[in-house]
């Protein structure tokens, strides 16, 4: 290992297995990890979208397209790849769906991480595991207070109050199966709760960018729900470096960071619908808008993250700013329709040389 690779060197060989890497997240998360080094396995359903980030990256991994909710399938997998770190990215992750499908939701985000923790306990290999969850799990106040990691949870929607249950079964299974004292082979396990996040490869239903993305290339106004909602807005790259930083540090003591960590924007980064609106389209002019007037299901009107602690202890902290951040999205799709060319690796370098020139210490020298 080597201090002056990204994360001390500790992904180099090692088997990292990624929920979720044929989604947005988990695809830009699994092409980090093979630039790292990594031996990385993949677990999923197949790619909902096409085009999908993932088949255009065409990584060499391998693979168990299974259902998380098939506890059985789980299981055999995490027995063939042996992994030594999870990072769980897999999810049903939208709001709206999960007011449509309210029990496959939870069958997914709770029952399916039950059987994942499950599979891990039955796993020898494993000394470290990440469950990405989501900035959502809080009990919203509607506060322009940023949550902090010890606030309640909550969630008035399916999608948000499956990911608060995700944090308890988290924090019981560490406690009662994976921590020193409670097993002889501890496991350290982290919560990671990310703000909205942005980024190329992105074509899911009901997100801003992939809308106004779409809308576009239709040559129409993307119908904009709740204007002045605000959300901690960032790069994708953001909180995958802070699930990284989490993955190093527990592979070095299972019990240092195993609890709940907050990755987010600083305070710029907090913006209203509206705002991330009108700056992207100032990186693309074909983006074009209009507020939809019909009612919406319940969404929070304000949502914002205390980043204190991760910083603090982690040393982790955010590398681009929202302008940044909007200006590199743009950019991305404008290459993908325009020219058929995929900038995931062009971005990760530039992220990389600037978290470098930010004295990051994860980023290596």
């Amino acid at each position: 290992m080597s201090d002056a690779a990204p994360f001390g060197g500790v992904y180099a060989g090692r088997r990292v297995l990624v929920t979720g890497h044929t989604g947005f997240k988990g695809s830009w998360l699994a092409l980090w990890l093979h630039t790292l080094g990594a031996r990385v396995f993949g677990l999923a359903l197949p790619a909902e979208t096409a085009p999908s980030h993932a088949a255009r990256l065409d990584l060499p991994l391998d693979e168990a397209l299974v259902d998380l909710r098939d506890a059985a399938a789980v299981q055999q997998a995490l027995r063939r790849f042996e992994p030594e770190v999870v990072l769980h990215l897999a999810a049903q992750p939208l709001v709206r769906r999960s007011y449509r499908e309210p029990s496959a939701t939870f069958d997914t985000n709770v029952m399916g991480l039950v059987n994942l923790l499950e599979a891990v306990r039955a796993t020898p290999t494993v000394r470290a595991v990440v469950n990405a969850t989501t900035d959502k799990c809080y009990a919203n106040l509607n506060t322009p207070r940023g949550y902090r990691e010890d606030d309640a949870l909550g969630g008035h929607d399916p999608y948000s109050a499956s990911k608060a249950c995700a944090e308890i079964v988290s924090a019981s299974w560490r406690a009662s199966f994976l921590a020193p004292g409670a097993s002889r082979r501890p496991v350290g396990l982290a919560t990671a709760r990310a703000g909205n996040v942005v980024g190329g490869g992105d074509w899911s239903e009901d997100r801003l960018v992939p809308d106004l993305v779409r809308a576009a290339l239709a040559g129409r106004a993307t119908p904009i729900r709740h204007p002045h909602a605000t959300r901690p807005w960032q790069h994708v790259l953001e909180p995958l470096a802070g699930y990284l930083r989490l993955g190093q540090r527990l592979l070095d003591d299972p019990a240092r960071d195993a609890e709940a960590w907050n990755f987010g924007p600083e305070d710029g980064g907090h913006l209203s619908v509206g705002e991330v609106v009108t700056r992207f389209a100032a990186h693309w002019p074909r983006v074009r808008h209009e507020i939809d007037p019909r009612p919406q299901p319940h969404e929070a009107a304000l949502l914002h993250l205390d980043i204190g602690k991760s910083r603090e202890r982690l040393g982790w902290r955010p590398v681009w700013d929202a302008d940044t951040t909007l200006a590199r999205t743009a950019h991305w799709y404008r290459e993908f329709h325009e020219q058929g060319r995929v900038a995931s690796r062009d971005d990760l370098a530039q992220y990389l040389a600037d978290a470098r020139r930010a004295g990051l210490a994860w980023a290596g020298a």
